[in-house]
């Protein structure tokens, strides 16, 4: 699993902008997050896998048409070749739950309308173009009609993300942007339900069959009927993994690191720090399976009730989630803080270990562009001291 999502070692060559472009590939979706106490997620967790190397790739590959902007396992980028695959999504909008709502965009409509017209006259909006009217504060459920409509013609998939600008989508119609497409080209449903099971399959190296569906948000039923078929044909192979409950599968691309693995000559060596939204920990249910990593996201929990810290990094090392840290990336200042860590229980705690974290976290605020690194004697105390000693 490490190995196919690209987590059991760093390229040996620093990384290029085709890196980017490949790494998103091959975990097949990139969630989009915007809290940013330390890099924007997608960012984060392109640089857990390549290190240092230059976040403008990831908007520039956007607004090249390399990659697009849909809904996938979250709003993510996704590789352009599989917007097919999410075409169908499109097409019924309404089955992307509270994304899209078919009563609101009818009892909108000559606003949906007076809004399409004005994008396709003066071309590609944001919804910071666009003065608030109607008093409102805003916040997450209190949208502005233009940004509400905006959204959801992006769901429709009449408007497409052209780029990001300061991070803001950037909004223009489909036909702009993707000029090529035609829904002549739209494979059947079953066809990109099969696809995006294989994908799932792919990137996570080996798998459960329940742990399938959550990849891409595909429906559950559906998904394990598909694999089960896909099983059957020799479309995607089984194995056996101790602890796990019936078969495990595997796509054929992954036999040889499958036998590598069995072998024990696949080696996890990179310690790194993995976004929340990282796929390897999305799924939490999944992280607590293969990993025993218990990881909940604590930046919606009221401060007091918070365990680990509002933005929680895992900590990744050698093949093991051995902790968290929560950190915060001060810019301004040039300051990377560790506000607290916590290592997992059972976890010996050695010099050797303690180095690699301490590299992990210089490499990550080198990246930052905050070279001094506080850490503070929060969370386990004695591990915080150990670990500033080093760091320092």
């Amino acid at each position: 699993m490490l190995a196919a999502l690209g987590l059991h070692r760093r390229p040996k060559k620093k990384a290029t902008k085709r890196d980017v472009l490949r790494a998103v590939r091959r975990m097949g979706a990139l969630q989009i997050d915007t809290i940013h106490v330390v890099a924007r997620s997608p960012y984060f967790v392109l640089w857990s896998r390549l290190g240092n190397y230059e976040p403008r790739w990831l908007d520039e590959l956007l607004a090249e048409g390399q990659l697009f902007e849909y809904w996938s396992h979250e709003a993510c980028f996704l590789p352009i070749e599989d917007y097919s695959l999410y075409r169908h999504r499109m097409l019924d909008a309404s089955s992307q739950g509270w994304h899209y709502s078919r009563s609101w965009v009818e009892s909108h409509r000559l606003d949906v309308e007076r809004l399409l017209a004005f994008i396709r006259e003066r071309g590609a909006v944001r919804s910071a173009d666009f003065a608030r009217t109607d008093g409102k504060a805003g916040g997450w459920w209190e949208w502005k009609v233009e940004k509400r409509a905006l959204e959801m013609l992006f769901t429709s998939g009449e408007l497409m993300i052209a780029r990001r600008q300061n991070f803001q989508r950037v909004y223009d119609l489909r036909e702009r942007v993707l000029p090529s497409w035609h829904d002549r080209r739209l494979p059947p449903v079953e066809q990109a339900r099969r696809e995006l099971a294989l994908q799932a399959v792919r990137a996570l190296g080996i798998t459960t069959p329940r742990w399938i569906a959550d990849y891409f948000r595909t429906a559950k039923r559906e998904t394990l009927d598909t694999v089960s078929a896909l099983a059957r044909e020799g479309a995607l192979l089984t194995a056996e993994v101790e602890g796990w409950e019936g078969p495990a599968l595997f796509h054929p691309e992954n036999h040889r690191l499958i036998k590598e693995a069995a072998s024990g000559r696949l080696k996890a060596e990179l310690t790194t720090l993995l976004s929340p939204f990282d796929p390897l920990v999305w799924d939490r249910a999944r992280a607590r399976a293969a990993f025993g990593f218990d990881y909940r996201l604590e930046c919606y929990t009221p401060g007091p009730k918070r365990r680990y810290g509002y933005f929680a990094l895992p900590i990744l090392r050698r093949g093991v989630l051995v902790g968290r840290l929560d950190a915060k990336a001060h810019r301004k200042e040039g300051v990377f803080e560790v506000k607290s860590v916590h290592l997992e229980q059972g976890v010996s705690v050695c010099d050797e270990l303690l180095s690699d974290v301490a590299v992990a976290i210089r490499e990550c605020a080198a990246w930052h562009k905050t070279p001094e690194v506080l850490v503070r004697q929060s969370g386990q105390v004695g591990v915080a001291k150990r670990l500033m000693k080093i760091v320092g």
